[in-house]
């Protein structure tokens, strides 16, 4: 008894002293040790993706008898026991790399908008303080601020929800919209080095003269903390990570269209040295509709589904060979789910009570999912998960403890609503 005492003390004073917080899981106080990601790429399918017709299957359905259920058939994955969808089936052949939450929840089911952005800051809107986007959270965390890359890429469209609130525009995105050029922001006027530099240099001492007679004023400071950045990124050595060119044209066939060039960008960016890249999958790719799949929109979106599925397989097999996955976290996030019940026109309207979000690499315990269920896949039967849950996890598997505060000027700002990171990842 003495020795079984003995041994259960030094374990679990072990275990604390590996761990950086705790949670609950299984009526268990677990204990969860810091993850060691260096790197996020966020993809982004805006719209709301059916989680029974993706990473959730169940029993078959019939849009045209209006019986309940997936639209496709399933098939096995790489996980014993776990089926997704069958448009997904390279991604199912390396599915023991992935996590899937399957009861990631909200409150938000009719709002596109409001969904967006509870899905990008982890909070409700406020009318008394702007809360940073995740990207500008990773950013603010664990970018090098001395670095010739930025900390926060996005590739898709520019909005106010994936900003950075009151952390401050030094910690906004750098954005493209597309593959084929580079950051409209990063381009360089076409003239000589010699007067290139001759500008530079009298733009340098316009502002040192501005910014002496405005000390103190911080939109000013983060101003020219900004355009100071963007000199430097503007220099051919990172310019030229937009250049897919370089890549083998095999490798870039395998990614796909405009959608995977963009993860094939991401890993770029990886490589360089980015923290957190959002790729977003715009809703006029392929389908016209993107994921938001009322009525007949629904027709084509197995095409969306194939599209996800080469670009995101060859994702993590391409940062497994380059050795990055297991510090890039990958996480595939939308604003909500849909039901499993048929709408008059066959498709599907939203649902936020439960949906599934898909992470891998990253250092996580991979080749499992997290969270049941019912039937329709419309309630958890275990494990919820909310969103502040979901970005203490993200947050957790990046090395940011998820109980710090942040500063929104004197004021302390959690920097996740009380959440609480999935146990099962880490432990």
């Amino acid at each position: 008894m003495t020795h079984t005492r003995r041994k259960f003390m030094t374990d679990t004073a072990a275990g604390l002293t590996a761990a950086s917080l705790s949670t609950t899981f299984a009526n268990e106080q677990v204990a969860i040790p810091s993850g060691k990601a260096e790197h996020c790429i966020f993809i982004w399918l805006g719209g709301g993706v059916g989680q029974m017709d993706t990473f959730d299957p169940k029993r078959p359905g019939d849009p045209k008898k209006k019986e309940a259920g997936s639209y496709y058939e399933a098939v096995n994955t790489a996980i014993p026991g776990v089926k997704v969808c069958k448009h997904l089936s390279r991604c199912a052949n390396v599915l023991d790399r992935f996590v899937i939450l399957r009861t990631v929840h909200h409150d938000v089911i009719d709002e596109h908008a409001a969904a967006v952005n509870r899905m990008h800051t982890g909070r409700l809107t406020s009318g008394t303080i702007v809360y940073p986007s995740i990207g500008s959270i990773v950013s603010h965390e664990k970018a090098n601020a001395k670095s010739n890359v930025p900390g926060y890429v996005l590739i898709g469209y520019p909005n106010l929800t994936r900003g950075p609130g009151f952390l401050g525009a030094k910690h906004t995105y750098l954005y493209l919209t597309d593959t084929e050029s580079g950051p409209p922001a990063l381009t360089r006027p076409k003239m000589s080095e010699s007067r290139q530099q001759r500008r530079e240099r009298l733009l340098a001492m316009l502002r040192t003269n501005y910014l002496e007679k405005h000390k103190g004023e911080k939109i000013l400071t983060d101003y020219d903390a900004i355009t100071e950045q963007a000199f430097r990124l503007a220099s051919p050595q990172f310019m030229s990570v937009f250049d897919l060119a370089e890549e083998p044209g095999t490798l870039r066939e395998s990614y796909g269209g405009e959608f995977g060039q963009r993860c094939l960008l991401a890993r770029r960016l990886v490589q360089s040295g980015v923290s957190f890249i959002e790729v977003a999958h715009n809703l006029n790719f392929v389908n016209g509709t993107g994921w938001d799949v009322h009525n007949d929109g629904i027709l084509n979106q197995y095409l969306l589904i194939e599209e996800l599925d080469k670009a995101l397989s060859t994702l993590v097999v391409d940062l497994e060979k380059h050795k990055l996955l297991e510090k890039t976290l990958i996480v595939v996030a939308s604003e909500f789910g849909r039901p499993a019940k048929f709408d008059g026109g066959g498709g599907r309207g939203h649902h936020s009570k439960a949906f599934s979000v898909v992470l891998a690499g990253g250092g996580i315990k991979a080749g499992q999912v997290v969270g049941e269920t019912d039937e329709l896949a419309e309630t958890p039967i275990s494990h919820p998960i909310s969103v502040p849950d979901l970005f203490a996890t993200i947050f957790n598997a990046l090395g940011i403890n998820p109980a710090k505060n942040l500063k929104a000027g004197k004021r302390p700002v959690p920097i996740t609503d009380m959440g609480k990171p999935a146990a099962p990842l880490f432990v």
